[in-house]
């Protein structure tokens, strides 16, 4: 792939001067699901999958970008002086938007850039391609332009972007684990601090096995913001009763004790989601310590079920994948991951299990659902690097 993105590069923007790789991973996040904007745990790993970008420095203003991704379409031009938002900028407003953040977090940048990217993420698949593209330019920001900022730096700056440029209002989990990704380990963060820890993932003849709906969906449409605003509701009835600052502080005892102050039925059943899956999401990292991997593969399945029913934002794509994955042999757990609404599911399956796996949950969602999933096969990756 290398060799095919320099020769895509020089066949662009021609040969020579200091041309630089770099490679940012996606993300799948095993369990801990909308728990981020609620105070809560996360835990989340870098994939194998991810961007690359080729880049060399100019002496103008000038910035022409290139998707590898996008063949038919042409080299988009932009300058230094044009870090605005545009909807018909496309792909090219998330690394925009990661240089006016650099810029606008002081770290100017005082020279163009001819920018190649390529990317193995699905698109719209929920693994994270946009967080992947943004920190894939921050690694490269900070290389090229010698800015002190770390990878942590890097994740905020990536997230303040997407908030603030591109007006999606994403908490800090994506960013995080793409920068500061360990192989074969996932990072137990507790978005309340960003305090973390980086727990191994002894699969032992296991695979993870992400499986795509293929049906694409935006934050917008999944309902995300509304989901945002029960929580926030039933926090705010809840702190009648009770010192909390968020969701995430309560166990389920306590939640249970009080929960009779939340006047909607449905904020109950949000409420109970994050308090319960955040307690889950510790017990599952626990049990990977305990080497108990059966059980953290029921506290995914738990974890699907309260998406399902009190959260209510898996729908019949992600139902039907992971109650076909339920069914099949070999299989550790599975559940929905990221936002819902479609996107993917992400499994646990012992490789001796793994090909039939693919074609059994495969030909049960074709014949359900009338198209195909798609099915990846991934493996624990670092986080975002330089490439020799």
């Amino acid at each position: 792939m290398k060799e095919k993105m320099l020769k895509k590069f020089e066949e662009l923007y021609g040969a020579g001067g200091d041309i630089r790789f770099y490679f940012a991973p996606g993300r799948v996040n095993l369990i801990g699901e909308h728990t981020d904007y609620n105070g809560g745990h996360v835990f989340p790993c870098a994939l194998t999958l991810g961007t690359y970008a080729v880049v060399r420095k100019r002496e103008d203003d000038v910035l022409r970008f290139y998707s590898m991704n996008f063949e038919n379409r042409d080299v988009v031009k932009s300058s230094l002086k044009d870090l605005v938002f545009q909807r018909a900028a496309g792909w090219t407003n998330y690394p925009k938007g990661v240089l006016w953040a650099f810029t606008s977090k002081g770290h100017p940048i005082d020279k163009g850039l001819d920018i190649l990217v390529y990317g193995n993420i699905p698109n719209g698949s929920g693994l994270s391609s946009s967080a992947s593209v943004e920190i894939v330019i921050g690694v490269m920001l900070k290389d090229m332009f010698g800015f002190d900022v770390s990878m942590t730096d890097i994740a905020l700056l990536g997230q303040y972007a997407e908030n603030n440029y591109n007006g999606v209002n994403c908490g800090i989990m994506d960013q995080f684990s793409i920068a500061m990704g360990k192989k074969d380990h996932a990072i137990f963060l507790d978005t309340s601090d960003l305090s973390y820890e980086y727990a191994p993932i002894v699969l032992a003849g296991k695979k993870i096995i992400i499986t795509s709906s293929n049906k694409k969906r935006g934050l917008g449409d999944s309902k995300y913001n509304e989901r945002r605003k029960e929580c926030e509701t039933a926090l705010v009835q809840l702190q009648t009763v009770l010192e909390i600052s968020s969701l995430g502080e309560l166990t389920e005892e306590a939640f249970e004790n009080a929960k009779e102050v939340i006047k909607s039925p449905i904020c109950v059943r949000r409420a109970r989601h994050a308090v319960y899956e955040n307690q889950r999401t510790i017990r599952a990292v626990q049990a990977l310590k305990d080497h108990d991997l059966n059980l953290f593969g029921q506290l995914m399945n738990e974890s699907h079920k309260s998406l399902r029913d009190d959260y209510e934002v898996t729908g019949i794509e992600l139902d039907t994948l992971v109650e076909a994955a339920w069914e099949q042999e070999g299989v550790v757990g599975s559940r929905m991951t990221g936002a819902g609404f479609g996107g993917c599911t992400v499994s646990i399956v012992e490789e001796s299990a793994a090909e039939r796996f693919i074609a059994e949950v495969g030909r049960k969602y074709k014949s359900k659902i009338g198209y195909e999933a798609d099915f990846y096969v991934v493996d624990i990756g670092d986080g975002a690097r330089k490439l020799a």
